[in-house]
């Protein structure tokens, strides 16, 4: 049963990407995709309860890994995946041809979100670093398509930064990858050397410097798709040019399902590296993360580059997190990926009746929206909120969960520095959601139309998610679980 759930969970949406191809009408192309999101979706969210409810016992495959972080990392992707299914369809009612011919406009952005969500529910059950790599470069190609959808000049401009850069620093994760494959060679087949349980049952044979400059590069080059700071300069851009449907894919499910691959990594390979320096590295990209988006968080900005910001902060507290390695932490860390997932996407959904009735929101900050429109105001205000930290938001609860984390790994400094950041950060959203909100001059109200409504149901679901998730913050800790559901990426 489950090797047939895990051979379903990328093929479904293949299937459904493909078959779109043949509709002859936007409606029934706008069917498929619904059918095809929930049946993806129903597949995914199975395998990760199986996931969940096995986490004790992994189980393995001759290419996959099911173990509690498949499940979390599976159900959320799942989740934001559906839900950007299903407002596809308003988003692409207002949105035009663009870099498409008007005919096949619709064909083919179903094609390229069907086979970029793919790869994304793919990632968390690959067990080999290889596959993972080459999926990792897979959602490249379809996302970079996807970034330039429109066809505006900025978003051609968007879409080939986003394609160079993270190729190029997936091609120095590869040169890590094959450095840490020539170490291992003598211990695996073809294939298997680089299985998750072939590089931590090995990876004490590898030479010490061999080990520190592959795990550096095969880092370093991920941190370039993660986003993290120095090497995030295709991040604002592309969740800006990119469909609002799109970039909540990008930035609530691709950054941190990569970041899982990063994680496996350190918990595989870092032991064998002397001085803590695995961890080391963890903890200044998040730093560095940190430090570098809260002068932006400060300043004025578009509403979706504002976004782009926030997300660069906020894979900045992952890496903290997972740097930190303690239970504390690890329990802040997922909590934190869910919490962020589901408020920065409603963040990038609430974008497309705010970009409708104010479009000078795609260059200026929005202004007086509450105003306007109590619906769309509501979705801004729960995402930002929640973005920020502001109790009860779920992110508030991971957050001190991480610094705590951090002070009992006996990581002081950076626990304080990450401190004063993340209240610097959280003043510069307040500020902007207040602005947003309440500041400019009194403008008319908008139409209750589609958009709005479905800003307003989107609201009401992920409102109740992100309650449920604050609830869990004082389960994790002592309950247990985290050992349990990490047990297969140690």
């Amino acid at each position: 049963m489950t090797e047939g759930l895990v051979i379903a969970v990328p093929v479904l949406p293949i299937a459904c990407g493909l078959l779109v191809q043949l509709a002859r009408t936007p409606k029934t192309a706008d069917r498929i995709n619904v059918a095809g999101a929930l049946a993806t979706a129903a597949v995914a969210l199975t395998l990760a309860t199986v996931a969940l409810v096995r986490a004790a016992t992994p189980s393995h495959g001759s290419w996959y890994l099911v173990d509690g972080a498949t499940g979390v990392f599976l159900a959320v992707v799942a989740v934001i995946g559906l839900m950007s299914a299903l407002v596809s369809p308003a988003y692409l009612a207002g949105a035009g041809h663009g870099f498409f011919r008007a005919t096949r406009s619709r064909a083919w952005y179903y094609l390229g979100f069907y086979l970029f969500w793919a790869a994304l529910l793919a990632l968390p059950l690959i067990d080999n670093l290889g596959v993972a790599w080459l999926l990792v470069e897979a959602t490249t190609g379809a996302s970079a398509l996807l970034v330039a959808y429109s066809g505006r000049r900025n978003a051609l401009e968007a879409g080939w930064k986003y394609l160079v850069l993270t190729t190029f620093g997936l091609t120095i994760a590869l040169v890590g990858i094959l450095v840490l494959y020539v170490g291992l060679a003598p211990h695996g087949g073809v294939l298997s050397t680089l299985d998750w349980q072939q590089i931590a049952r090995h990876a004490h044979s590898l030479r010490g410097q061999s080990a520190l400059l592959a795990f550096l590069l095969i880092i370093g080059g991920l941190a370039t798709k993660i986003g993290w700071a120095p090497v995030h300069n295709w991040l604002p851009d592309a969740h800006s040019e990119a469909p609002p449907p799109v970039s909540a894919l990008l930035s609530a499910a691709l950054l941190p399902v990569v970041i899982l691959i990063a994680w496996r990594l350190l918990e595989t390979l870092g032991p064998t590296l002397h001085g803590g320096v695995a961890k080391a590295t963890f903890l200044a990209f998040g730093l560095a993360s940190l430090a570098i988006a809260v002068p932006f968080l400060w300043r004025p900005q578009a509403w979706k580059r504002l976004l782009a910001y926030s997300s660069l902060e906020h894979m900045g507290v992952l890496a903290l997190g997972i740097g930190f390695a303690t239970p504390l932490a690890t329990a802040g860390v997922l909590l934190h990926f869910a919490g962020h997932a589901l408020a920065k996407a409603l963040g990038f959904y609430a974008a497309m009746p705010l970009l409708r009735h104010q479009p000078d929101a795609a260059e200026h900050p929005p202004r007086g929206v509450a105003r306007a429109s109590v619906g769309t105001a509501a979705a801004i205000g729960v995402s930002l909120g929640s973005l920020s930290g502001l109790p009860p938001s779920p992110l508030f609860f991971s957050e001190v969960l991480i610094l705590l984390g951090g002070i009992a790994a006996g990581q002081l400094a950076v626990t304080l520095i990450a401190a004063a950041l993340l209240g610097l950060g959280f003043l510069g959203l307040a500020h902007a959601l207040i602005e947003g909100l309440a500041g400019g001059e009194h403008q008319g109200r908008w139409l209750r139309g589609r958009n709005v409504r479905l800003a307003e149901r989107l609201t009401v679901a992920i409102g109740l998610g992100l309650i449920a998730l604050s609830a869990t913050a004082y389960l994790l800790p002592g309950s247990g679980v985290v050992q349990m559901l990490m047990r297969g990426v140690r």
